[in-house]
């Protein structure tokens, strides 16, 4: 009987092998002891991607755009020119005051060169010194987070500093041909150039438009 059990030619032998095979395939769940369940049709739980798009959509037509994010990074309101220097404070009072004693070193070899007078660098060097710091200070503070919340009340005082000084030295030039007095135009020319690099453009031509009717209304010159 066992030999009628065994294929007899190739294709019952194929045959065979086939059905091995397949039954070798199929585990039921007592073999792999894995449950078998049918998945979850109810649907998604949440808003699908094509929901949002269509109520983004919506939101378009009815001519209301997204709500703006708020970014931590952006300059906040009354910070000015803070935010957009890339120096920093103490970097600008550095440039800044050093930059303006060189001017005033140069204003006040100028003054000894036009009245042919013999040049006392140590008196040069040392009011030079003096200013330095001073005008490392004054820009320090001015250029601090606190004075920036106060732009308008900074540009005004940079042009009544301005139309002052400039004031000055056009009446002291024309008026005075003293040494000593003249002595004192390094100082006031420098605060005068700092005061207008400092303003907005309109706050500068502002006060060089009085500085200019101050000198048309007293018939003085620049030379």
């Amino acid at each position: 009987m066992a030999d009628f059990d065994q294929p007899r030619n190739r294709k019952q032998q194929r045959a065979a092998a086939r059905d091995t095979s397949k039954k070798a395939d199929h585990l039921d769940q007592g073999t792999t002891g894995i449950k078998l369940a049918q998945p979850d049709r109810s649907g998604p739980k949440s808003k699908t991607l094509f929901e949002l798009a269509d109520e983004r959509q919506a939101l378009l037509d009815k001519g209301k755009p997204f709500a703006k994010q708020s970014r931590t990074d952006e300059p906040k309101e009354g910070d000015g020119d803070l935010a957009n220097d890339p120096l920093g404070t103490f970097g600008d009072a550095v440039l800044y005051g050093s930059t303006l004693s060189m001017l005033h070193f140069t204003l006040d070899v100028l003054v000894y060169h036009q009245y042919r007078q013999d040049i006392e660098w140590r008196e040069i060097f040392a009011r030079t010194g003096t200013v330095l710091p001073i005008l490392f200070f004054l820009v320090y503070v001015l250029h601090s987070e606190a004075a920036s919340r106060f732009a308008i009340a900074k540009q005004i005082f940079y042009l009544v500093t301005a139309v002052v000084a400039g004031c000055y030295m056009v009446y002291i030039g024309n008026m005075y041909s003293y040494f000593a007095v003249l002595k004192r135009a390094p100082p006031v020319g420098t605060l005068w150039v700092w005061s207008v690099i400092e303003m907005r453009l309109a706050y500068a031509l502002t006060s060089l438009a009085v500085v200019g009717g101050f000198l048309w209304w007293g018939g003085f010159t620049i030379l």
